[in-house]
């Protein structure tokens, strides 16, 4: 099989959602630096004027479409554009989302954050689903991107709606990932997951300059190159706060609260933060060595 990266390609044609900023806009300059074509989209029209302004010394071609993800009717539309002249896309990257808050009352909170990012997921699979199932071409390598959280890994406290969503997309890019790897073996799926990263989603909104311990969101374009190029499927990012080590404990220990029948959310709970921390700093997880069954 090709290296994922192969998607990377002059004249290859990128859809990326949330595009016009941060993590999406970031991948669109990684499409551009190998010369493929954007097909950009977001629902903020200014910033995508800006973004392709940004992107316009690229060799490829660079479009914008301003639409609501959440709008299967704005897929439809953007899919006869997308395919005008029998044009077929070769990486898909699925990164728009919000990060809403609401409480247990607020009806309109969890359908807004679901309607955005998940069924703003959804929609663009089954607009676009086609272009990347039976592909049996070598030297078509294809790939499809999907923007999860670790929140919808770890399961923090504080935003259930938002964790729940993230925690859907895992779930879906999964059975994605499984069913593409056998109908498609030249078409990548991939699960991004940002650390802790400077945009207006995650904490750059009202932020002037970078905090120390954020990523900007070039280095999280960057580590999923790299990762692609490792043909990794999960592409959990570090931060300057948190590394891998870390965050591969926290992930264990979520897991655990199932395995060892604790209470959900333990990690937050006061009856389990001493063990939790004693359990974390003591934790030596080893890797998988290749072609072990564990």
């Amino acid at each position: 099989m090709a290296a994922p990266t192969k998607v990377f390609r002059s004249g290859a044609n990128a859809l990326i959602t949330g595009a016009a900023s941060g993590v999406g806009l970031a991948v669109a300059k990684l499409c551009a630096s190998h010369s493929m074509n954007l097909i950009l989209v977001d629902n903020n029209t200014s910033q995508l004027d800006q973004a392709k302004s940004t992107l316009s010394s690229s060799s490829g071609k660079v479009e914008t479409h301003s639409i609501d993800v959440a709008s299967l009717d704005a897929w439809t539309q953007l899919k006869s554009s997308v395919e005008q002249g029998g044009r077929k896309l070769d990486l898909l990257h699925l990164n728009a989302g919000i990060g809403l808050k609401g409480d247990w009352t607020d009806n309109a909170y969890f359908h807004k954050i679901f309607d955005v990012n998940f069924f703003g997921v959804i929609n663009g699979l089954n607009t676009f689903y086609p272009h990347f199932d039976d592909n049996n071409n070598p030297s078509s390598q294809k790939a499809i991107i999907i923007t999860g959280s670790k929140q919808g890994i770890t399961n923090p406290p504080g935003n259930p709606a938002y964790n729940a969503t993230k925690s859907a997309i895992k779930t879906i890019t999964e059975h994605l990932h499984y069913d593409l790897a056998k109908t498609s073996p030249h078409t990548s799926v991939h699960l991004l997951v940002p650390g802790w990263t400077f945009t207006g989603l995650t904490g750059g909104g009202g932020l002037k300059e970078k905090p120390a311990g954020a990523w900007d969101a070039s280095q999280v374009a960057d580590y999923l190159y790299k990762k692609m190029s490792e043909d990794k499927f999960y592409v959990i990012c570090p931060d300057n706060d948190v590394d891998w080590e870390t965050d591969r404990k926290r992930m264990t220990w979520t897991m655990g609260d199932v395995v060892y029948e604790r209470k959900p959310q333990s990690r937050w709970l006061e009856e389990f933060k001493e063990e939790a921390a004693e359990t974390l700093g003591a934790m030596k997880l080893g890797e998988k060595q290749k072609g072990s069954s564990a």
